[in-house]
């Protein structure tokens, strides 16, 4: 929930001009509020932009009296491709559970949507040794009302909630081990070959100092970037280090 009209479309423009042959290399998205997704769309069909357009949230039904809400087949008429559920201060703030998210995430895919599904423990749990126990669970929720026919438009955002915004950050062989738990439920979920083509992204504080070392684990396949997003200089660093990580 930041910037206005204004600084959204400054941001998208800076950052299209930043992005040059890079574009070629990675996928970039932006997404913004939704009160923004419709002109920050429009900007980037003007500029002819390869940067895609995604959306926060999403609401599970299709249309009826849900007032405030949005739904996945309004954002799909604004251009939108991707929509972010399970984020974790949808989970642990507004009190997403599993199976809203799982809803959530069937709607945005009925409407030929591309998923963006986070996961991740809080402090209290890493503390506990749940890390992998809370990731497993989150995955196989979803997992078990979409099945396997899901995965194509699926890429799944670690988000170690402990080390979002608190000052303890997560060591690139902290991720690397949550990923790699995480790629071999995908493998006992549906086969060796979908888990090999699933991007899992790295979504706990990711900055330009550490987002090479970050996208160099074998496991790591790109950023859900919070903070550092809203600074295009920053994010424009972090796009160049995951281009070099290809």
């Amino acid at each position: 929930m930041n910037t206005d009209r204004a600084g959204a479309l400054r941001l998208v423009e800076e950052t299209h001009k930043g992005i040059g042959a890079t574009a070629a290399r990675v996928d970039v998205a932006v997404c913004p509020p939704l009160v923004y997704v419709d002109a920050v769309g429009r900007r980037l069909r003007d500029l002819g932009s390869p940067i895609s357009l995604g959306a926060q949230d999403v609401f599970h039904e299709q249309s009826g009296a849900f007032t405030g809400e949005v739904s996945a087949s309004m954002l799909a008429d604004l251009g939108v491709r991707y929509v972010i559920t399970g984020h974790s201060e949808r989970r642990h703030i507004l009190g997403d559970s599993n199976e809203v998210v799982r809803q959530k995430s069937a709607a945005a895919l009925r409407a030929g949507l591309e998923c963006i599904l986070c996961v991740g423990e809080k402090i209290e749990e890493r503390r506990a040794g749940m890390t992998d126990a809370v990731n497993e669970k989150q995955v196989r929720d979803w997992f078990a009302g979409l099945g396997a026919e899901a995965i194509s438009r699926l890429t799944i955002a670690y988000e170690p909630v402990w080390a979002i915004g608190t000052g303890q950050n997560a060591t690139p062989e902290d991720a690397q081990k949550a990923h790699k738990y995480i790629r071999s439920l995908i493998v006992e979920l549906c086969g060796p070959e979908a888990a090999r083509r699933m991007r899992i992204l790295y979504g706990g504080s990711v900055k330009s100092e550490n987002a090479a070392a970050m996208f160099s684990q074998p496991d790591i396949d790109g950023g859900l970037i919070g903070g550092a997003s809203l600074r295009s200089a920053e994010f424009l660093k972090i796009v160049a280090a995951a281009a070099g990580a290809t």
